[in-house]
């Protein structure tokens, strides 16, 4: 007595290498996600009609929250080691420029003070950050 063949199967797909470009994909995107820190101030710039958007720097940006606390390097400061931070950081390099970035609430009094401060710690040069508005 013969038996009949069995039918014979197709190889199964190999879908390993699918599996891995997903994984490598999702950690990409985590990382690439995770680049940029936040603030150490909750700060909303004003907004603004003229101008184009400039690139944010990397550092010499200085934070003043609403209620006048101050940032710069990635830490809260007093203005009194604010000014001598910033004055150890002008002197790193003569081309060096600052940037600041106030919150839209900031009384006037309290940005006058702090340009004040950045005269006396020797900056010549500083640039606002504002954000474009939607009109």
């Amino acid at each position: 007595m013969r038996l009949p063949e069995a039918p014979r199967r197709e190889p199964a797909e190999n879908i390993i290498p699918l599996i891995n470009i997903v994984f490598l994909l999702l950690i990409f995107f985590m990382l690439a996600g995770a680049l940029t820190r936040p603030d150490v101030l909750d700060v909303r710039p004003p907004e603004t009609q003229a101008g184009d958007p400039a690139e944010l720097p990397d550092e010499g940006v200085i934070l003043l929250a609403a209620d006048g606390r101050l940032a710069f390097a990635g830490r809260e400061l007093e203005p009194r080691a604010l000014e001598r931070e910033v004055a150890d950081w002008l002197a790193d390099g003569p081309e060096r420029r600052l940037t600041l970035k106030a919150d839209a609430d900031v009384a006037a009094d309290r940005l006058l003070d702090l340009l004040d401060l950045l005269r006396d710690a020797g900056a010549d040069h500083l640039m606002m950050l504002t954000n474009p508005s939607e009109r």
